[in-house]
């Protein structure tokens, strides 16, 4: 007994030891899994994409405003429709009231829509201000929509490239693994990168028909008119992938303009910049030197 008593103390340091590195794996592979987030509608999902931006904090604030509003209205109408249906129907009032003004009741549904508009109106106003524009942008991208894709810009890095829906048998092709990350219609060939953190402006334009470049959850929808460029900006606080499409019926190929955009650390951008530079250098030619003559 007492040797088996022993072996029990001596195996609790093993166990609280596997323990915490249990625990430190586990918040390891959380670490990880942030990471490589994701954004994408659920089955059965009923709220608002979970935002990544304060533009789409000020959204989801106000979205909740306007729901506590409406339902408050909604319940108000229908218990007086059932007040009105039970209080003045015909069999308690064979003789029915003669009244056709009170001085009262109508300023009230005239003063109450006003201050209900008014508390709407406010926050309305200094969300639509703050998702106008960025003073201190930290990166600048041109999105041009086209029939049926997208280009993207980067004036600042002399950056150009088109990204294109995965075609289908190309994307059957991935693992299943792959697949959880970029569905059907919605995977891309090439991405638009951007740094967490950092204050993106974006414009938009159109060199045909009429699109628009939305992502859920940035809280940005910007319609793409050809001929004019419309400015927004979005600052990302996660890194991961996030998805979006054209929001705008542009023609035939419309369901067929998936946007993929990647957030990474700021490192990882430098990187990528180096990578797309290295990548759009013109190639060394087979000619012979040729040298000048004396």
């Amino acid at each position: 007994m007492v040797s088996n008593s022993g072996a029990s103390i001596m195996s609790r340091p093993r166990t609280l030891a596997a323990a915490g590195l249990a625990f430190v794996a586990s918040c390891g592979a959380a670490v990880a899994q942030d990471s490589d987030f994701v954004d994408l509608p659920h089955r059965g999902q009923m709220n608002l994409h979970h935002p990544v931006t304060e533009i789409m904090d000020k959204l989801v604030s106000l979205h909740n405003l306007l729901l506590v509003i409406i339902s408050v209205i909604t319940v108000f109408v229908l218990a007086l429709l059932v007040y009105v249906m039970v209080r003045f129907r015909a069999s308690r009032n064979p003789v029915p009231s003669q009244v056709t003004h009170n001085t009262l009741l109508e300023v009230a549904w005239t003063v109450v829509p006003i201050i209900i508009l008014i508390v709407i109106a406010i926050p309305s106003f200094k969300l639509l201000y703050f998702m106008d524009r960025t003073t201190e942008p930290g990166l600048t991208v041109k999105i041009t929509g086209k029939q049926w894709n997208w280009q993207y810009e980067y004036p600042d890095h002399k950056i150009e490239f088109e990204s294109f829906m995965v075609k289908e048998a190309d994307w059957v092709k991935l693992s299943d693994a792959e697949k959880l990350r970029r569905p059907r219609l919605l995977a891309v060939d090439n991405e638009m990168v951007v740094p967490v953190n950092t204050n993106v402006r974006f414009y938009v334009t159109s060199t045909d028909v009429m699109h628009a470049w939305a992502v859920p959850a940035f809280g940005v929808k910007h319609d793409a008119i050809i001929g004019r460029l419309n400015e927004g900006w979005f600052n990302v606080r996660k890194e991961g992938l996030y998805y979006g499409q054209c929001s705008q019926i542009c023609g035939s190929g419309h369901a067929y303009m998936p946007i993929a955009v990647r957030v990474v650390s700021k490192e990882a951008f430098d990187k990528w910049v180096a990578t797309k530079k290295a990548a759009q250098l013109p190639a060394p030619t087979d000619f012979a030197r040729v040298e000048p003559t004396r």
